[in-house]
């Protein structure tokens, strides 16, 4: 069948890339499970073979290549009956290394970016918490500016190459009093003195290591800062799609490893005379999975040509990623089920599947989070819409006449949409907004389709005009949810989220909007 999102220089890379793991991976794989630990001259070896750069520039030793080179990447390595492999390289190239790239200085990248590529330097993202997983803004470990050091208290878990690893990229918070506008990034050497790790047991992902981190008066270079301070959370949400993106991949590309190993043993053995392919109820089983198998893969294809093409594409990434997934479980459950008592045993590699699969639905996002992010995109057509309350809300308050009060709200609103709603007193309201905040440091431009707004801020301060000039980044938009933003009825994060906000060029410049709106 013709694969209209793979080239021929495509498949030729997939073929030296299988080549290859099937002489340095997959004859050591039981080795690395039994040890928990994937040696560094591994990575260093894949680094050699340009395999940890795919997508970035060749300045840094990258290969420069489209996307769809790392799509071929990932379902490979997602076949080498390890889920722990896949995850370690996964998160070495798409869930830590592009932070580097997207928000480091130019002395980050060369520190620290080159090496990861070479394969020099094992990375690390380090978000979640003993209390704070997907609740990011909830995190604990806290950076305190003193003199051109950082501080670093606090603690981490559920680290991928944690253990063995070198450089983490570490979610902090350098504003407790702020919430998620409080939070940073900062690069931290995991050698580095206050620095400890201890090695979690899991229930799978064995061959990876994953560490629970404490972080005990680190000292931490200022110039180890990603991008500006407290924008850590709007840099994170850039982010994640990759992150779910290659989860559905990981997904769709085990199922499928699964499915030719159970085939595999359902020609060979045999019950009743026959092997067991021929029993009916086996055969329709199949029948099902790999039409699944086939529809959510091309489903993510299709996610991963939007990435490509510069897309923000929140809601297909989510639905991608629970998907692939729930998927994942579902194959991995049924195709144990063929093996019989032989699936249950470590001696067959579908017991390790079935084991690996179940992080799936729970790392990078739980299936629970991504229904929510799509409900509110599919049903609410907006979400994490800021919301306001009275800080001290009394219970004894009298309620006015719900109708009448209603009435008043709707009206309101209408008269403030009509206040700005043309495109000068727009630009007007964003003059005066942008005069008091603090300089963007980049231009950013908000295209309305026929008019602009153009917010520079590389001088020391913003300067708003309607002047349509290049920009580091643009925002396409339309005025009425711009409006609603200006308002403060919709929040710009909520807007980016529910992809009413199409960026082009550095997400982290248009997610400074928030700033902006005070």
């Amino acid at each position: 069948m013709k694969n209209y999102y793979f080239n021929e220089d495509h498949e030729m890379f997939r073929q030296g890339l299988k080549d290859f793991l099937a002489k340095e991976v997959i004859p050591n794989i039981e080795k690395w499970e039994e040890e928990q630990k994937i040696p560094k001259e591994v990575f260093k070896k894949f680094g050699d073979m340009g395999y940890l750069g795919l997508n970035y520039p060749e300045k840094y030793g990258g290969m420069n290549a489209d996307f769809f080179y790392s799509v071929v990447f990932v379902e490979e390595i997602s076949k080498v009956f390890s889920g722990g492999f896949m995850a370690a390289f996964s998160v070495q190239q798409y869930m830590s290394s592009p932070y580097l790239f997207k928000h480091g200085s130019e002395f980050i990248k060369e520190k620290y970016l080159t090496k990861a590529i070479t394969g020099d330097a094992i990375c690390s993202i380090a978000i979640t918490e003993p209390n704070a997983g997907s609740d990011v803004a909830n995190i604990r470990t806290t950076a305190v500016r003193e003199g051109d050091h950082y501080i670093v208290n606090g603690s981490k878990t559920f680290i991928t190459s944690g253990v063995y690893g070198d450089v983490l990229i570490t979610v902090v918070k350098t504003d407790p009093s702020e919430g998620f506008n409080g939070i940073s990034l900062l690069v931290i050497d995991r050698h580095a003195e206050g620095v400890s790790a201890t090695k979690l047991k899991k229930l799978g992902w064995h061959a990876s290591d994953t560490a629970e981190l404490a972080f005990d008066n680190v000292k931490v270079p200022v110039e180890n800062l990603l991008g500006d301070e407290n924008q850590g959370f709007f840099y994170l949400m850039g982010g994640l799609q990759l992150e779910r993106l290659v989860g559905a991949i990981g997904g769709y590309a085990g199922s499928e490893s699964a499915l030719d190993y159970s085939l595999q043993y359902m020609s060979e053995r045999e019950a009743f005379g026959r092997s067991i392919n021929k029993f009916q109820v086996l055969r329709h089983r199949v029948a099902q999975m790999a039409s699944e198998i086939e529809c959510i893969k091309y489903f993510v294809y299709n996610c991963c040509k939007l990435h490509a093409d510069g897309e923000y594409v929140v809601k297909e990434c989510s639905m991608a990623k629970l998907l692939g997934t729930e998927l994942s479980d579902k194959v991995m459950y049924q195709c144990l089920q063929f093996f019989g008592g032989y699936g249950y045993m470590e001696e067959y590699k579908m017991a390790r599947m079935f084991r690996d699969s179940r992080i799936g639905t729970i790392g990078g996002g739980t299936s629970e989070i991504m229904r929510e992010i799509i409900a509110k995109m599919v049903i609410d057509d907006k979400s994490y819409a800021k919301t306001t309350s009275n800080s001290n809300p009394s219970s004894n308050t009298k309620k006015t006449d719900s109708k009448k009060e209603e009435k008043t709200k709707t009206n309101n609103q209408n008269t403030t949409k009509t206040k700005i709603m043309s495109y000068e007193n727009t630009l007007n309201a964003m003059k005066e907004k942008a005069a008091s905040a603090d300089a963007l440091g980049s231009i950013l431009k908000l295209n309305f389709g026929e008019n602009q707004i153009v917010i520079d801020g590389t001088n020391g301060g913003n300067v708003v005009s309607g002047d349509d000039v290049e920009a580091n980044c643009t925002v396409d938009v339309s005025l009425e949810d711009f409006t609603a933003m200006v308002n403060g009825e919709l929040n710009p994060m909520g807007a980016f989220m529910a992809g009413k906000m199409k960026v082009k060029g550095d997400t982290g410049i248009a997610l400074k909007l928030q700033s902006l709106m005070g």
